[in-house]
């Protein structure tokens, strides 16, 4: 296996670190009810998906 061979520093490490942003999910609008929802997933709210019914909404 690869080993470092010499320690990184703090200031090294923090810098290489900053890119882990964490992201909030991207929306999209479903196109029968409007409501907020992932892209290429089913509709929590109605249950479609491309237009057909695929989900029983509870």
């Amino acid at each position: 296996m690869a080993v470092p061979k010499r320690k990184m520093s703090r200031s090294n490490t923090r810098i290489r670190r900053s890119q882990w942003k964490a992201q909030r999910p991207v929306l999209a609008t479903c196109p029968r009810c409007r409501d907020p929802k992932q892209p290429h997933t089913a509709c929590p709210t109605c249950g479609t998906y491309n237009n057909r019914q695929v989900v029983n909404p509870s």
